[in-house]
């Protein structure tokens, strides 16, 4: 599969729309592009989240997206996703809210867990 000439072509006609419209081919895209076969269907996923029309802007999916990597803890993603915010638009207050936001879930994330746990070993007398 990864010799396919067909699937060759097709992979540089995506890295160049992606350049075009990011400035950049991110790393992920760089590496998986090495197999048309693995990057072709990760980039059709790309599309339809952050290309496609949907319910959300640009700028509003890509801070989604930037909230969902300051909650896994990627830096790379949290990176990446904070500048393509930027280019589409994003204010630094609405990135700083975005992030606000997304630690307060991972705050919540450990409490709910956590303190399940803690009821369970510790149960409150009533």
């Amino acid at each position: 599969m990864q010799n396919d000439p067909e699937l060759k072509a097709e992979t540089e006609k995506r890295l160049r729309m992606i350049e075009e419209a990011l400035g950049k081919v991110p790393p992920t895209n760089r590496i998986l592009s090495r197999r048309p076969d693995l990057f072709i269907p990760n980039n059709d996923v790309s599309v339809s989240i952050f290309m496609k029309e949907g319910a959300f802007d640009s700028k509003t999916r890509h801070l989604l997206a930037l909230s969902a990597a300051a909650a896994n803890g990627s830096p790379y993603c949290i990176r990446a996703q904070m500048e393509d915010a930027i280019l589409f638009g994003a204010t630094e207050d609405e990135i700083l809210e975005t992030l606000q936001i997304s630690a307060y879930m991972g705050l919540t994330k450990v409490q709910s867990t956590a303190f399940r746990v803690f009821d369970e070993l510790f149960p409150e007398e009533k």
